[in-house]
């Protein structure tokens, strides 16, 4: 005969009364609400019913106690009438998860806990199974690589959750470059300032320095120091004395004595990241300042519209024209106008002898965006300092140059697109016929391609001049654009380009700003981030920059096309209505040029 349901409770806790009408089967329940009482023979055999009646009566509280199967069988002695019994009294569960059979006991008089009831072990079985992903995860323990730290001096409090440990190498290599004046000099004596700062405060260093003490609300881990020495063994096969091995050592030690961890090494150092790979050492590059890991998906500033344009924006479509420029605008709303950003240029190409249509995106507003079309810089009438664009991005490039609203201007291109030529050519028509700005301010990184050729002679100017060659030889091109003016001409003309012309290393930006000047940074591929901060940082009112460069040619130790400068601001500018972006993608400078820049 089938067992009656088992009890939501232990019998010891309810009256005999409540306790036969848990227990009692749907049928009996419903004779009872009928007004026919029901007795203890529905529940079946009196073997049955009659011990947990005289549990439910007994004083003495009752005690679960789980059963197993070596439990049973180490219990011969217990009757059918025992297992039956417990069978009853086991508490109700969820049907997804049976619980084990409890027996009732009386023979101890100790009172024992309640067992708990089905709603709270649902939702403690809930919230354990809730952090069972959390606790598979190890937290991480990054080390980090001397290197990381002179590239991003607050590398420190990027790893958000996760501990940061510090080998004692780190610490003797960045004591060895705090010395010059260099960005990397700098950069390590701010981490040693930072350090400092974290551990004044007191505390024992081996349980943790938390980072969150300088005021980092993201950094929420610890920072650990390498205290002991001794423990460190020196991994077989590499010379003991460098300081790159001795660091794989700390992370091979880390990772043995500290199982609850996942030690993950960081550098910005190519062959110490292969090397731990090697030996079976998880290591990662720094990737908090990389803007991107595709090159190809790099915002271009230009967007091509497709043919059906007009007709799909159509709708509610205006129009006017400005008499005084010839300037006209379109305001248009449609499903492409939620991807546009202010300042993106757009074209549609002609079909069946329609004009070329050139336009930059002035204003958006929801679903609503405003083009104006361009002036065309191609047109000889148009010149710029007796230059004309040659292409679409030369054109898209002045319209930028050429817009005094507009305060910050990347241009991108490979070697031969006219990157130098047209930003020199709109600084000397800007300063020298329009007098928007009062000079011509021109650096550069000075990374060289080979070997460093030493120290040079001279005042600063003079010191810079090996390395503005670019400069010279677009400034003799664009001296060559005025024929009548003769020779006596063109020489009056290039002392005045001299006298508006300042070549400024960058080593010694810091502190000033630039009033009424038009700054052109060359080579801004060759800058880090911070680099490039300072230097965007240094416009004062009436300052146009324009940084130029060619992310193809990095020659900076360190960085790469995803974490240079260059590619750094055009993603954050993006979109901000006083800054503007081209990428020219059509050499200029010869066929010669542009074959070699396609075959080789």
């Amino acid at each position: 005969m089938p067992l009656p349901t088992p009890p939501s409770k232990l019998g010891s806790l309810l009256p005999p009364d409540e306790y036969k009408a848990k227990a009692r089967p749907a049928k009996a329940a419903k004779k009872s609400a009928e007004g026919d009482a029901s007795t203890a023979g529905d529940y079946g055999p009196a073997s049955v019913a009659q011990p947990m009646i005289e549990a439910a009566n007994t004083a003495a509280p009752l005690r679960a106690v789980a059963s197993s199967a070596p439990d049973a069988a180490s219990a011969p002695a217990r009757g059918r009438k025992t297992r039956q019994t417990a069978a009853l009294l086991q508490p109700l569960q969820a049907p997804a998860e049976p619980a084990a059979p409890v027996v009732a006991r009386n023979d101890k008089p100790a009172a024992a806990k309640p067992a708990a009831t089905p709603a709270r072990d649902a939702g403690a079985a809930t919230k354990s199974r809730s952090r069972k992903p959390a606790e598979a995860e190890l937290q991480k323990l990054f080390v980090l690589d001397t290197n990381v730290l002179m590239h991003d001096p607050s590398s420190l409090f990027r790893f958000e959750e996760h501990d940061v440990y510090l080998p004692m190498m780190t610490l003797e290599e960045l004591d060895n470059h705090k010395k010059g004046m260099s960005e990397v000099a700098r950069n390590a004596r701010q981490v040693s300032r930072t350090l400092d700062a974290l551990v004044a405060d007191g505390g024992p260093i081996s349980d943790g320095i938390p980072l969150s003490r300088l005021g980092s609300r993201d950094a929420l881990g610890r920072l650990y120091f390498q205290t002991k020495l001794a423990d460190i063994a020196p991994v077989e096969g590499l010379p003991e004395g460098k300081a790159d091995n001795q660091i794989l050592g700390v992370v091979r030690a880390l990772q043995r004595d500290r199982p609850d961890r996942q030690v993950v090494l960081v550098s910005k150092d190519i062959n110490m990241r292969i090397k731990a790979h090697a030996l079976g050492l998880p290591a990662e590059d720094y990737f908090n300042d990389q803007v991107l890991e595709d090159s190809d998906l790099l915002y271009n500033g230009v967007r091509e519209l497709p043919q059906d344009f007009w007709t799909k924006h159509a709708k509610g479509m205006e129009s006017w024209q400005d008499t005084k420029t010839g300037t006209t605008y379109y305001r248009v709303t449609g499903p492409l106008v939620a991807s546009m950003l202010v300042n993106e240029f757009v074209y549609l190409e002609p079909q069946n002898g329609e004009p070329t249509f050139h336009a930059i995106v002035r204003e958006l507003n929801g679903k609503t965006a405003l083009l104006q079309t361009l002036r065309d810089y191609s047109h000889h009438k148009n010149n710029v300092w007796g230059i004309t664009a040659r292409n679409r991005e030369q054109n898209f490039a002045l319209n930028l140059l050429m817009n005094p609203e507009i305060d910050f201007v990347t241009l991108l291109g490979q070697a031969g697109t006219g990157k130098t030529l047209v930003a020199l050519a709109a600084g000397l028509a800007q300063v020298l016929d329009d007098k928007r700005y009062n000079e011509i301010i021109v650096t550069r990184a000075t990374v060289p391609v080979g070997e460093d050729i030493g120290f040079l002679p001279g005042t600063e100017e003079e010191k810079m001049q090996p390395w503005m060659g670019a400069f010279d030889d677009n400034l003799e091109v664009l001296q060559k654009t005025d024929d009548a003016a003769g020779e006596w001409g063109r020489a009056a003309t290039q002392e005045l380009i001299r006298s508006r012309l300042k070549v400024k290393s960058m080593n010694f930006m810091r502190g000033r700003t630039f009033v009424d000047k038009y700054l052109i940074i060359d080579e801004a591929q060759n800058l880090t981030p911070k680099q490039m901060k300072t230097l965007v940082t240094r416009a004062g009112p009436g300052t146009k920059i324009v940084c130029l460069g060619n992310i193809a040619q990095i020659d900076t130790p360190y960085l790469t096309e995803g974490s240079s400068g260059l590619t750094y601001v055009v993603d954050r500018f993006k979109g901000w209505g006083h800054s503007g972006h081209v990428t020219l993608a059509r050499g200029e400078r010869s066929r010669l040029a542009d074959y070699a820049s396609d075959i080789l």
